[in-house]
């Protein structure tokens, strides 16, 4: 893949293929079996939640702390390691770094992987690292790649019929590199019923499964039984295959039963016990994971909740680096926390799979990896006399950590080793993604090599079918 490889090359592909799903006939599965001649291995998960930290979660001011050094005047950069002292978590060997203090206290639940290493994809682009993560495939696809959550809905189906399998919360698309986005919040060729139930505010998620203010019941259900009859209807193509069309009336029959399910009750938060509500009220992020552990509750099989990617906010610290963190990380530390503490509570968490991810990582000097380097997006001076340069800036892809609690996996675990000085890389047992995804599709009892006839093809779950899941982090 070459260096120059654009954002309008990405939306072109992306386009192309979107236009080939919405042609493509029904994707018949193909069962795959990781271990031939063994038994196949049973489900230790039921339900996945990913927790999404869009920008670049740099490791070393996060679950994977380096040598501290404190911001003077006149400090060199390549001195910098980590901007935030290491803490102590609840396992003796695991270091975080300040700012996490919750988070580490409830590290004897968790696996942390600290050597997630990001695809060599040319120029680094956070829409085409977004979109490998999600779908397990790099960018330019000739056909649309089906989100993780998708391929999941689409091989398990729901666990409640009245809740919608694959549901997406704290992304909106009116934002930079909002189109990007959507080429991979997507079912892809698998159809749209197994697409995204998308609530971009976690507060106002009631109102996605009401009739719009203003509405009456009679009008809305007139309303839904005549837009069900236009597709009906429809001329051949018009809402792409049969398959296709099939597909999405099914999606809107399902959205429309929602309304009349008690399971409904779920998605209104005010009905959440205000001392409960206070505890995960940092702010989107936070009702995000409380309205994830909700859903949760009544049957959800996969959620993502995503501090939102907006470039050069939230974790996309191009700049201020140190300042950006110290703000950032209270609004993730106590709500993620207080979600394992009550799935635990509740006697979810061990049927229920938590991820904590990014993209990538981020470096202060390095863009890229050592033996990958990229042009430079951002400029670092060589000595640091302003606040605002001191942090992680730089895209960084040689390591990254992955934190992981419940669906089966081992309690206070560790996997992976980083080096202590720059580079900090991966130096044992690096995960790329498609080991990474066959580790989740693994505690779902889903093979890696797992395949969808397309186009007269196999698409496989993971690349090729050649993910391994990491088995040291299972019980």
């Amino acid at each position: 893949m070459t260096n120059d490889f654009t954002r309008r090359d990405f939306l072109k592909t992306a386009s192309a293929a979107t236009l080939a799903a919405w042609a493509a006939g029904e994707a018949r599965q193909i069962v795959g079996d990781e271990s031939p001649g063994e038994a196949k291995s049973k489900a230790s998960a039921d339900t996945v939640i990913v927790l999404w930290m869009g920008g670049g979660m740099a490791h070393t001011e996060t679950f994977d702390p380096k040598r501290y050094t404190p911001f003077e005047a006149g400090i060199e950069s390549n001195r910098v390691l980590s901007t935030f002292p290491s803490i102590d978590t609840a396992v003796d060997h695991i270091k975080f770094s300040q700012g996490l203090e919750n988070l580490a206290r409830v590290m004897d639940r968790g696996t942390l992987i600290r050597t997630y290493t990001a695809g060599d994809l040319g120029k680094i682009l956070h829409s085409r690292h977004q979109y490998h993560w999600h779908t397990g495939y790099a960018p330019p696809q000739t056909v649309a790649a089906p989100h993780i959550g998708a391929v999941i809905a689409r091989t398990l189906g729901p666990l409640n019929p009245a809740i919608p399998a694959f549901i997406d919360i704290g992304q909106s698309f009116e934002v930079g590199e909002g189109e990007e986005l959507k080429a991979f919040h997507t079912a892809g060729f698998l159809g749209s019923e197994y697409g995204p139930f998308l609530i971009p505010y976690p507060q106002q998620a009631v109102e996605a499964i009401q009739p719009p203010k203003g509405m009456t019941p009679a009008r809305f259900q007139n309303r839904y039984k005549f837009y069900k009859r236009m597709v009906e209807n429809s001329p051949v193509g018009s809402f792409g295959s049969e398959y296709q069309k099939e597909s999405l009336l099914r999606s809107l029959d399902n959205a429309y039963k929602l309304l009349d399910s008690p399971a409904a009750k779920a998605f209104d938060l005010s009905l959440e016990p205000q001392d409960s509500y206070e505890k995960y009220n940092t702010g989107r992020f936070g009702l995000g994971c409380l309205l994830a552990r909700r859903l949760c509750e009544v049957g959800a099989r996969f959620i993502e909740v995503t501090t939102e990617y907006i470039p050069f906010k939230h974790w996309d610290t191009h700049d201020n680096g140190h300042t950006r963190l110290t703000d950032l990380k209270p609004e993730i530390d106590r709500p993620i926390a207080q979600l394992v503490l009550d799935l635990e509570a509740r006697g979810l968490l061990n049927r229920t799979l938590i991820v904590i991810a990014s993209e990538f990582s981020r470096d202060m000097m390095l863009e890229g990896r050592p033996e990958q380097k990229v042009p430079d997006q951002v400029e670092v001076p060589a000595v640091v006399n302003e606040l605002k340069y001191y942090g992680m800036h730089r895209h960084f892809t040689g390591a990254g950590c992955v934190l992981m609690f419940g669906g089966g996996l081992k309690r206070g675990f560790l996997y992976g080793k980083t080096a202590d000085e720059r580079p900090c890389k991966s130096i044992e047992n690096p995960v790329v993604i498609e080991d990474l995804h066959a580790t989740i599709f693994h505690a779902l009892g889903i093979p890696a090599n797992l395949a969808y006839d397309i186009e007269r093809r196999p698409f496989y779950v993971t690349r090729d079918g050649k993910g391994k899941p990491i088995r040291e982090v299972f019980v």
